[in-house]
């Protein structure tokens, strides 16, 4: 039986960014490094190890952060550098926070990081780390397959603390159209992996045709899929038969999205699953989920297997998904590439120098310049 983790979670946006080659200069990254360092001092020092996770997973912020460490303005690449820059940056003996993953082959790699950093740096226990472990697998399984927005992922970075709190900061990428989407999470909020876990979600259009199985209009669909795969394997064939024959009738109606006086059945998209892996269904059904959350949680469950389940549960059973893409904001911000100007390296370390001196002088007492900084946001213009 596969064992489910309740865990106190959120996502809180995703963001839409242009595919751009290279990468950052030397002498860029190593002062991103040190400029991140000292900035999340301060926010350590007047705040907390939360008051961190809470900002690079507010999406606004981290995109923020990213123009003032001074790379791409609106790139995929703010994504990976920054993400890169800042698992340098937070050594996790100084800050209490560690990161853990990465962009491509090093982001398979998280689990063994999180047992590593977690064992060795927080004395966590074995229960505390197979949680987080769980927690990094299922936020890639809700955006690789549960919302299938037609990104792939390629970037994972799991942020947590001694608290065993965390972030995640993931990213996957549309080469047809040349853009990456950038996911949040937190796990802050009590809430659950399957079941609207996002509060903003950031891109630049809103994508057609998206099924989105955590919508809440979803839950209805969600039930039925996992009756589908605890009842007898035979009634999910003869679904299964049904629907690839109800297909061959009436395909082009409904992706025209004409009216239907032959059936009750309309869907907005349907893009058929060229079939079904009935090894694997076999395999859930004796293991028998017992909800939604623990059958995407299966070894092998993908993209496939929660479309074909949720169009046999739409156009046999009637209980019909969200199709809409769940993005709520768009944004575009103006590094590396000059825009919009060129990385003033002088102020650039100026700024770390100050920062440092900020926190070493507070640290003994002088806090003046610490309470500067919060006097400048007043005449700053808004």
């Amino acid at each position: 039986m596969t064992i489910v983790f309740l865990i106190s979670m959120e996502r809180t946006g995703i963001a839409d960014l242009p595919l751009h080659p290279g990468r950052a200069p030397r002498w860029l990254f190593e002062r991103m490094v040190k400029l991140a360092r000292e900035i999340f001092k301060v926010i350590i020092y007047e705040y907390d190890s939360k008051e961190v996770l809470r900002r690079i997973s507010d999406p606004f912020w981290f995109q923020a952060l990213s123009c003032v460490l001074g790379f791409d303005w609106h790139s995929s690449g703010c994504t990976t550098v920054t993400c890169g820059a800042l698992k340098e940056a937070l050594d996790p003996n100084e800050f209490e926070i560690a990161i853990a993953g990465g962009k491509g082959k090093t982001s398979l790699k998280t689990p063994e990081q999180i047992n590593e950093i977690g064992t060795n740096f927080f004395n966590f226990s074995t229960n505390k780390i197979s949680k987080l472990t769980y927690a990094s697998k299922m936020v890639a399984k809700v955006d690789n397959a549960a919302l299938q927005d037609g990104y792939q992922l390629y970037h994972h970075m799991f942020i947590f603390s001694k608290d065993g709190e965390w972030a995640v900061i993931q990213q996957g990428m549309n080469p047809t159209k040349c853009y990456a989407r950038r996911y949040h999470w937190l796990s802050e909020k009590l809430d659950n992996f399957v079941v609207e876990p996002h509060v903003s979600i950031l891109c630049d259009s809103r994508e057609n045709n998206v099924l989105d199985m955590t919508s809440r209009i979803s839950i209805e669909t969600q039930k039925v899929s996992l009756d589908l795969v605890n009842d007898d394997i035979v009634h999910l064939k003869n679904d299964w038969t049904k629907l690839l024959n109800l297909n061959q009738k009436t395909l082009d109606r409904w992706i025209s999205n004409g009216d239907n006086k032959e059936g009750t059945y309309s869907i907005e998209y349907l893009h058929m699953p060229r079939n079904i892996n009935w090894g694997l269904m076999k395999k859930i059904y004796e293991l028998q989920p017992r909800n939604y959350e623990e059958l995407l949680s299966i070894r092998g469950v993908g993209p496939s297997t929660v479309r074909a389940l949720a169009l046999i549960s739409d156009l046999i059973y009637g209980a019909k998904p969200s199709w809409k893409d769940p993005v709520k904001y768009s944004f575009a911000v103006g590094g590396k590439d000059g825009v919009p100007f060129p990385v003033d390296r002088k102020a650039m370390d100026e700024s770390i120098e100050i920062l440092r001196r900020s926190i070493e002088e507070a640290k003994i007492g002088k806090d003046e310049k610490i309470k500067a900084l919060h006097r400048l946001k007043n005449i700053l213009p808004r």
